[in-house]
């Protein structure tokens, strides 16, 4: 059975409560967190770096000069690679560099991450974590007394229900708020401590623990 502590937005205890065991106990494959993860940091790459090869470039459209009898090097093309403006040779081109992986092994990797904090005493639990207004100072200060000055990954039901503590966060470098279900294999693995608003329990439990959602 897992618990994590209950705060307030001060850092404050006010209870414990027990853990989903779906989300919280299940086994930890490290090569599926591995796995996911490679996955995910791979999928961010844009591929659109680009470079032109002979086709590519512009001019040459007969032989420089004739083939022989002007004791210089044959050339077909001032295209090619070795002349000033050529194209390139083996050099990158657009290309998508997604990777797949099934959605449920995705899912497994998310769960085996969060037993792997839990494990680690990393898990807190924020009982309504709102803010009125847009207050950065205010959000830094609470995540601190939370998490004793550690890197934090802040974890909301929506967006749309607070969407204050969201833009408090923009500009801070340890801390980063997320939506539920957006949760991820590289966020969970890149930060000190995992707080969740009590209230995001029962999303994640609803599309990973049961299954469901998209």
């Amino acid at each position: 059975m897992t618990k994590a502590n209950v705060l307030d937005i001060n850092g404050k205890k006010i209870k414990e409560m027990e853990l989903p065991a779906t989300l919280f106990e299940a086994p930890i494959n490290v090569d599926l967190m591995h796995q996911a993860y490679v996955r995910q940091s791979t999928n961010a790459r844009l591929g659109t770096h680009e470079t032109k090869a002979r086709g590519d470039v512009s001019g040459g459209g007969r032989k420089p000069w004739r083939q022989k009898g002007t004791g210089r090097a044959r050339q077909g093309s001032i295209r090619a690679a070795q002349w000033v403006g050529g194209g390139k040779i083996h050099t990158p081109h657009m290309r998508s560099y997604t990777v797949k992986m099934p959605r449920k092994m995705r899912r497994a990797a998310v769960c085996s991450a969060l037993s792997v904090k839990a494990s680690e005493n990393a898990i807190v639990l924020v009982d309504n974590f709102e803010m009125k207004d847009v207050k950065t100072k205010f959000l830094a200060q609470s995540v601190e007394k939370i998490t004793g000055g550690q890197s934090a990954l802040l974890v909301m039901a929506e967006k749309n229900s607070n969407e204050n503590v969201f833009r408090s966060a923009e500009n801070l470098d340890n801390v980063k708020v997320l939506p539920a279900k957006y949760l991820n294999i590289r966020d969970l693995l890149s930060f000190d401590q995992i707080i969740f608003d009590v209230r995001a329990i029962d999303v994640m439990e609803s599309f990973l623990g049961k299954g469901k959602g998209a």
